[in-house]
């Protein structure tokens, strides 16, 4: 498999998908790819401009992405792939139409068979076993919560420290620690933004100048950057 998780598609104050389209580039190589790109998480923007906003940037590095929704047959568009992309947006949405469109398998097949997968924010959390580790509002009902599978633990996007003052709710760690009372086996992932996981050669390695917040059930938390190994995760 090739992956490539970003926490966020756009750092703050930048222009969308500036910080990462370099390792994009050098993820998806040289020679110019039209990528299937899967919209579906989109809410209160269409389809068709999700699309020519990935494009706009896509252009900067010498590739293109075709949205799902183009295509009469999702699934037949899936297997003739060459890269998969599934941008951010509400993870439920993203899920749900998944089921609807019969592309969880598929998706994972193709990736499994040596696609490359793209992802950011939503599109990441669903590379996970399942979507109970995203931040967003459950907006619709996924019909599953079941996702691609492709690596064996969870990723919480967009994953802060901060805590707003005099907000008296759960941190974000204090959720991820929910989590884990319920699911005391598997590894989650706090992805701070501007950073990614990247799984290629059978190697999991992390780009990006902040560092990454591991989590297990009875276990401290530990901080690891870009130069630490993340292959433990597929132990």
């Amino acid at each position: 498999m090739k992956l490539l998780l970003l926490s966020n598609s756009t750092n703050a104050g930048e222009a969308y998908l500036d910080y990462p389209k370099y390792e994009i580039r050098k993820f998806l190589g040289q020679a110019p790819i039209e990528a299937l790109f899967i919209p579906y998480a989109a809410v209160t923007f269409s389809y068709d401009d999700y699309e020519r906003k990935v494009n706009e940037r896509f252009a900067e590095i010498g590739h293109a992405v075709t949205g799902i929704h183009h295509f009469a047959d999702p699934v037949d568009a899936v297997r003739n792939a060459k890269v998969i992309v599934v941008g951010g947006g509400n993870t439920w949405k993203l899920v749900r139409m998944l089921y609807l469109n019969k592309l969880i398998l598929p998706v994972r097949e193709k990736a499994l068979s040596g696609a490359p997968y793209l992802g950011w924010s939503a599109g990441s959390n669903v590379a996970c076993p399942t979507l109970r580790t995203t931040n967003d509002m459950p907006i619709v009902h996924p019909i599953g919560f079941e996702t691609f599978n492709l690596v064996p633990f969870q990723i919480n996007p967009h994953y802060t420290d901060s805590h707003q003052q005099n907000h008296a709710g759960e941190t974000r760690e204090q959720r991820i620690e929910e989590f884990l009372a319920e699911n005391r086996k598997t590894y989650v992932v706090g992805l701070r933004e501007g950073t990614m996981l990247k799984y290629e050669d059978n190697r999991l390695c992390m780009i990006g100048e902040r560092k990454a917040r591991i989590f297990r059930f009875g276990c401290a938390p530990k901080e690891l950057s870009e130069n630490d190994s993340f292959d433990f995760l597929y132990e």
